[in-house]
């Protein structure tokens, strides 16, 4: 079953931490997920540029409305995602858990839907 990992951070909290220290974490971040690749239990990964980069768009009835930024005002912000392969939600909140970014913000798992199942269900071309 695949799982989406997003990763919200509280900037805050990272700017607080002592020099060279956000570094550690990262490599070792990065050194589980090339561990949990070599598994094949990470699919994909990325870390998104800050959230002063983000545009929005929102459509409402014909009136089209662009925003520079985020689309909601929080102290946190999606900071990348993990696409990872689990037995079930438990597995996959055990995999959350061994990422350090939890405590500079949220992780957020939720079961990605089989779009191949959702193609045959409305007839669309597969």
């Amino acid at each position: 079953m695949k799982f989406l990992m997003m990763i919200y951070i509280d900037e805050a909290l990272l700017e607080a931490l002592p020099a060279g220290e956000f570094d550690t974490r990262m490599r070792g971040c990065l050194a589980h997920a090339d561990e949990l690749r070599a598994q094949g239990q990470l699919h994909d990964s990325q870390q998104l540029e800050p959230v002063s980069t983000a545009r929005s768009v929102r459509v409402r009835g014909e009136r089209t409305r662009i925003i520079d930024g985020p689309f909601a005002e929080t102290k946190e912000y999606l900071a990348g995602f993990n696409l990872i392969e689990a037995a079930d939600m438990d597995e996959a909140m055990r995999m959350a858990l061994e990422f350090p970014w939890a405590r500079f913000g949220c992780i957020e798992l939720r079961p990605v839907r089989d779009m191949d199942a959702v193609r045959r269900r409305v007839g669309a071309a597969t």
